[in-house]
């Protein structure tokens, strides 16, 4: 979880990339935009979202993703 921590800002780039390889696979489509576009809208949607909540101790940085039970806390 630890290195989760560190490295939740690397998941949106190498989701584009996976969706990318899937994309490419499924449909063939020459125009690049397009379906970076399309990739890079389906990697925000599914990526960690990153809030900071107010507690009694002070703000702290929350990261909720779909995949994960629990919300991870980090300490600002």
């Amino acid at each position: 979880m630890n290195l989760f921590k560190k490295t939740y800002w690397l998941i949106y780039p190498i989701l584009i990339v996976v969706f990318m390889f899937i994309f490419d696979q499924l449909y063939t489509m020459d125009n690049f935009l397009l379906k970076g576009g399309i990739c890079a809208v389906l990697a925000f949607i599914i990526s960690p979202r990153k809030k900071i909540i107010l507690t009694q101790t002070g703000k702290k940085k929350q990261i909720t993703w779909i995949f994960l039970k629990d919300p991870i806390v980090l300490e600002q």
